[in-house]
Order: C-alpha cells, then sequence, then structure tokens
C-alpha cells in the first residue's frame, strides 16, 4: 500500500508589489473602497518579460530543494494554470519541465481556473497510491494581469500573479487523507474570458504609456465576472463541500488545526469559517498580501503560513477551492512538509 503525502511546499511571486494607491491613477477607486470589498491591500504582477512558466519555474526550484530532490528524480509534472504561456499548446508543464532540465517524462496541464490545483492534487494522490509514480511536482503558477481589464474596477482590483509548487511523493502514513473535486458547467457565464488576450497586456501598455491606450483594448478578450452571483454561489458551495467531506471521513470543524481556503476575497471566506464555526485562529489568509492568483492562491497560503512558522508536523488541513467553471474541490491533508 503506497500513502501520497506533500514532502514540500514552495512559492514565488513577481517583484513588482502593487499597492491599491496604484488603481487610483486610472479607475475612480481608493484603497479604503478596496480594502472594505476584498480585504486586499497589495499584489504583485510580473514584468512583461515574464510568462506564468517563469514564475512557476522559480516555485518549482525551490519546492525540489526542500524535498532534497533533484529535477531528474521527478516522475510526472503537472500544472494548473488559466494563464498558459502559450494558447492551447505547447502545455505550460512542458515548458517548466524544459525550463528545469527535465525531459522523457508526462507533463500536462490543469484547467479548472481556481480550483486548479486541488484538481491537480487529485491526480497527484491516484498516481502516487496506485504505485505509478514516486515523485510529483505540482505546480500551480498564474500571470493573471495579462488577462484583466484595467478599466474594470470590479474585477482588476482583485487578482495577482504568482506560482505555488509542492511536491507529492510517497509516505509511510496517509499523507493526503481525502480529495473531493466536482464541477457544474451551467454557471460558466458567470466567470470566464471571453477570447484570449494579445501578448501586450494593458497593465504592460499602463507602464509604458502613463495611461490606458483606448485603441488597443478587445472587451471580449478580459476576464469578466458576475460579481455578487458569483460571491453567492461560492460562498454556499464552498461552505457546503467542506462539510461534506469533514462528514465522509467521520469529521468535525473542531478536528482541523487549520482551513486554507481559496484566497478569493477576505468576505468570502470569514462567511464560510463562520458556517463552518471556525475560529480566527484557524483560518490560513494571504488574501490582504497577494489578492487571488487563481490555481496558485492556495499553495502559495500554505507557503506563507509555512515560512511564518505556523505550522506543526502533521497539523490536519482542510484545504477549499472555488473557481471557474464552476469547479471547486477541498482536501483533508497533513502537514507532512513541516
Amino acid at each position: 500500500m503506497f500513502y501520497a503525502s506533500i514532502k514540500s511546499i514552495a512559492s514565488y511571486v513577481p517583484k513588482n508589489c502593487i499597492p491599491n494607491d496604484f488603481f487610483t491613477q486610472f479607475l475612480e477607486t481608493n484603497d479604503e473602497w478596496i480594502t472594505q470589498r476584498t480585504g486586499i491591500k497589495t499584489r504583485y504582477f510580473a514584468d512583461k518579460t515574464q510568462k506564468s512558466s517563469d514564475l512557476g519555474v522559480e516555485a518549482a526550484k525551490l519546492a525540489l530543494q526542500r524535498a532534497n530532490l533533484a529535477p531528474k528524480d521527478v516522475d510526472l509534472v503537472l500544472c494548473a494554470t488559466i494563464n498558459p504561456d502559450f494558447f492551447a499548446m505547447p502545455s505550460t508543464a512542458c515548458i517548466i519541465a524544459t525550463k528545469l532540465g527535465i525531459a522523457n517524462i508526462p507533463s500536462f496541464d490543469i484547467s479548472a481556473a481556481c480550483t486548479g490545483f486541488i484538481y491537480a492534487l487529485s491526480i497527484a494522490k491516484g498516481y502516487i497510491e496506485s504505485g505509478m509514480y514516486q515523485n510529483i511536482l505540482v505546480i500551480g503558477a498564474e500571470k493573471t494581469s495579462g488577462v484583466l481589464d484595467f478599466t474594470d474596477r470590479t474585477t482588476c482590483v482583485l487578482f495577482g500573479d504568482g506560482a505555488g509548487a509542492c511536491i507529492v511523493g510517497r509516505g509511510e502514513q496517509v499523507g493526503i487523507k481525502d480529495i473531493h473535486i466536482a464541477a457544474d458547467g451551467q454557471f460558466s457565464h458567470l466567470l470566464c474570458t471571453p477570447k484570449r488576450l494579445n501578448e501586450f497586456s494593458q497593465h504592460e501598455a499602463l507602464s509604458v504609456l502613463g495611461t490606458i491606450d483606448e485603441s488597443i483594448i478587445e472587451q471580449n478578450q478580459f476576464l469578466k465576472m458576475k460579481g455578487s452571483e458569483v460571491f453567492k454561489i461560492a460562498v454556499r458551495t464552498i461552505a457546503k463541500d467542506a462539510q461534506n467531506i469533514l462528514a465522509h471521513n467521520n469529521m468535525s470543524a473542531k478536528d482541523l488545526d487549520y482551513f486554507v481556503p481559496h484566497q478569493a476575497n477576505l468576505r468570502i471566506i470569514q462567511s464560510v469559517a463562520n458556517t463552518l464555526e471556525l475560529p480566527e485562529e484557524k483560518i490560513i489568509l494571504s488574501v490582504q498580501k497577494y489578492g487571488n492568483t487563481s490555481a496558485a492562491s492556495i499553495p502559495m497560503a500554505l507557503d506563507d503560513a509555512y515560512t511564518n512558522g505556523k505550522f506543526k508536523h502533521r497539523d490536519l488541513l482542510l484545504l477549499d477551492a472555488f473557481g471557474s467553471g464552476f469547479t471547486w474541490g477541498s482536501a483533508l491533508v497533513y502537514a507532512d512538509f513541516v
């Protein structure tokens, strides 16, 4: 019997820290408005030369180092992203593998938006426990700034760029206790990117020109969201999903050491926590630092807590995410990476 376990956790953010005041240059908004509605204070944007794969590579290097592994030890590379380097092909996972010097192993992307990391984790768990592979590199890498409409204050203030990575390997005891994933495509119109973005993004244009050039904007190529509808469904779905996985494992929220939700919006996280009757000290928060980094959100939150000494070895963590699709998923994992 093989057990899947998270052996290491790591993350990477680009150097450009973007405070809320940045948006006051071209939008009717302010720090107080953004903070009250989202809990976000800063986020990070990649340089125009950086791609999602570049962010993923940096997180992957650190994950390998912390697991005491070399690239040659990796059997499979999985990358969850909504911002691939190329439209449709090749996969960003293949690009990351090549940049790490990894060849002749399977590498592929997962497209499940903000739930992508948990989807990828479920695949890694299955491969490890089947005995097929020993060390799997799981990455969430997002350059979300490339699909943002910087004329829409309801969306562009929410997202940031970054990457998170972990090594899923064989353990001597249960490390990933359970994972539930699901989807319902009937709500796809509420959160989507109708058309692929041109390589030259608006935030790059802003940095070069000092203002938004309306001539480069095609409104249907940026992320679109019906915020109030998504909020309501997200709160309801995440809370129910968390309750279901706990019940399935004969547990309650009191059995958890920490709750690590997708870092989309502080109000969503607080609403779910209230439903689960979770105290504030059990909730891992990084949304205030990084904003919504989609598939990178949960591993980045895990690494932020890990590097700040939050976890103890074998702490029981509940991961829970919700994203476009709609997709959602939860995972009960032990902090074997500490």
